[in-house]
């Protein structure tokens, strides 16, 4: 049975995660019910004619298109290699999160994010949608993190600064890309069906949030989370695992699915504005992460989407009425709003 997230949310008397370096055993706040956690082995990676699922897709090659409409379809996630990113900025991104996380507890506290914001330290933001707390710590950014970075290494920030600014200008291009590839394996113009898809518009219209995760080694990981069950909000997020197990996917008929890391690869999340865009013809991936008691795992997630005050609706293309639009219109900002209170239910709150 696919599983629910809970909707029910609850406000903590603290915003920051542990001091992870300090705990020694799980405590009670981070316990989760046997019930939520896998049942099936983690490590387990199902394949298909001898290839890793979710699917990985040279994005250079011919019939590409092809391949990332059908995992839109059928996975709501693939894996993109052949993307032009460099190897050496992988390795100095997940450097420099490892870097900002291994500060201590006091240091990172300086740049706490708020309760409702998106940049700075701090909890998951789906945190208050569930019941007990995940075993991770955040770090999010729009644009320069300098300001932050500052008060992380007032003598010592600016190859931090050079290196997310350089990751989020990389991962901009790549989703333009994959985006563009998405709509036109849809029969789609940019043109023509997506007037607020402006791939020069620069994050000032075009919002782009970074956020970096840190799941640190876990006393107990068969009973803790690391990132609870949900979607993202955006049109599709680009993530960097790291090469170490821990993403999950859940699809249909085959439960929860790892995500094999492949060096150089890049994950690719559809959300729920791109399932609103598609009428509901690419899925949006409902996916966690789960821990592990001898390895911390780091990841980047670029999380893109419109212009904040565009409306988003299913596309004139792919509506008739055979097929009548399944969502109304709505504006990111909006949604985000929606999903602020209806979480696992926004969807279907704006479904026609």
């Amino acid at each position: 049975m696919k599983p629910t997230m809970n909707s029910q949310t609850q406000t903590f008397n603290y915003l920051l995660p542990l001091d992870f370096d300090n705990v020694s055993t799980l405590p009670d706040s981070h316990a989760w019910s046997t019930k939520t956690l896998p049942s099936d082995d983690p490590c387990h990676h199902p394949v298909d004619d001898g290839e890793p699922l979710p699917p990985v897709i040279d994005i250079g090659e011919p019939g590409a298109n092809d391949l990332i409409r059908h995992a839109c379809e059928k996975w709501g996630a693939f894996q993109v290699i052949n993307h032009g990113v460099p190897l050496s900025l992988f390795l100095e991104s997940e450097f420099q999160a490892r870097r900002l996380f291994s500060l201590p507890m006091e240091r990172k506290q300086l740049v706490a994010r708020p309760p409702s914001g998106a940049t700075g330290y701090g909890l998951t933001r789906i945190s208050p949608f569930f019941p007990k707390l995940m075993w991770s710590e955040g770090f999010g950014m729009m644009g320069s993190p300098e300001e932050h970075a500052r008060q992380l290494w007032p003598q010592d920030h600016a190859k931090f600064c050079e290196v997310m600014e350089q990751w989020q200008a990389e991962m901009k291009t790549l989703c333009e890309k994959i985006v563009g590839i998405m709509l036109g394996s849809l029969g789609l113009t940019n043109e023509e069906d997506m007037k607020w898809f402006e791939p020069k518009s620069g994050c000032d219209r075009t919002p782009c949030v970074l956020q970096l995760n840190s799941y640190p080694v876990c006393p107990d990981p068969d009973r803790a989370m690391g990132l609870a069950p949900h979607t993202d909000s955006s049109l599709i997020t680009l993530l960097n695992q790291s090469n170490i197990n821990g993403l999950q996917v859940y699809k249909d008929g085959a439960g929860w699915v790892s995500v094999k890391p492949v060096e150089g690869a890049l994950v690719v999340n559809v959300g729920d504005l791109m399932h609103i865009v598609s009428n509901g013809k690419f899925k949006s991936v409902l996916h966690r992460a789960v821990v592990n008691k001898t390895c911390h795992r780091v990841s980047t997630a670029f999380f893109y989407g419109p212009p904040w005050d565009a409306k988003v609706s299913p596309l004139k293309k792919l509506v008739d009425s055979d097929h009548p639009p399944l969502y109304r219109p709505v504006k990111w900002k909006e949604y985000l709003q929606i999903k602020k209170t209806d979480f696992s239910s926004a969807l279907e709150s704006i479904r026609l």
